[in-house]
């Protein structure tokens, strides 16, 4: 069975162009709708098409629908969706084509044209190049909210979710690090209908966290043991301007060998930390 599941927060005017495009396009699908505290007429619209509703008393974030969106889903396979009307219904069936090739997680990519904006442009671009060094696989759309997965691998990374807007960025790195199958559509995206919940000032420097924490995790040490090198030829540079310019050791130098140290020893412990929170109890 198929499950689809749409995130929402005052989304009533997509949705009403929306819901029965999908229910043409996947008739058997069940369809999830999770009410994230709107305050428009999504409610009355998501009873008139007859889908699933489930409302959340407040709003929670987009990842905290999408996590209460799969535990009450009955299907093996799950799509998720914006509900903002940029994605195209009959792209689900392309989708699921893939997972029954036998992937894993299989993410609708948009190109340039699909983007938000330019420098919503230009960060996803950002993201993509780190999440590819990263996981050394080519990574063609680390944010895209369009994506069918397998619910039994993607409900083992609920626990790693975020509530926020950044799911599709920490499922993606989850299922790269426990060697599940992903694979990348191409999509075109329309705009969306209505305006967007995402503020540039806040939402830019929360983002920008975001590529810390794609690295952490996935794998600590690629980010760890470059700034604990980097620390070492520092101290190393002082040391030497110091030794030839003066003849001594100073503090300084101590300071960044000893940093370099530190930074190493960090890494290697959240290396061992996120290897023991992607070990799969069999």
């Amino acid at each position: 069975m198929l499950s689809i599941i749409l995130p929402a927060k005052n989304e009533s005017a997509a949705l009403a162009d929306l819901l029965p495009r999908l229910r043409a396009a996947q008739p058997q699908a069940e369809i999830i709708v999770v009410n994230d505290g709107s305050t428009d007429d999504t409610v009355q619209v998501c009873v008139a098409h007859g889908v699933k509703l489930l409302s959340q008393p407040y709003s929670m974030g987009n990842g905290a629908a999408i996590k209460r969106g799969t535990r009450e889903a009955s299907g093996e396979k799950l799509v998720f969706m914006d509900a903002d009307g940029q994605h195209d219904p009959t792209d689900v069936a392309r989708l699921l084509a893939k997972l029954d090739e036998g992937y894993d997680m299989v993410v609708g990519a948009r190109d340039w044209s699909g983007q938000a904006g330019v420098g919503r442009g230009v960060a996803n671009t950002i993201y993509n190049w780190l999440a590819s060094r990263m996981t050394g696989f080519k990574v063609v759309d680390l944010t895209s909210g369009f994506r069918a997965v397998r619910k039994g691998k993607f409900s083992e990374f609920l626990h790693l979710l975020p509530n926020g807007f950044s799911y599709p960025t920490t499922s993606t790195m989850a299922f790269f690090r426990s060697a599940y199958a992903v694979t990348y559509i191409s999509i075109s995206a329309a705009q969306r209908i209505g305006k967007s919940h995402i503020r540039p000032l806040r939402d830019g420097i929360r983002f920008l966290l975001i590529i810390f924490k794609i690295a952490t995790l996935y794998s600590p040490l690629k980010l760890f043991a470059p700034a604990s090198v980097a620390f070492f030829l520092l101290g190393f540079g002082h040391y030497m301007y110091t030794y030839f310019s003066a003849h001594r050791l100073t503090n300084m130098s101590v300071l960044l060998f000893s940093a370099s140290v530190i930074v190493f020893l960090i890494g290697l412990i959240s290396e061992q930390i996120t290897s023991l929170t992607y070990r799969r109890n069999d």
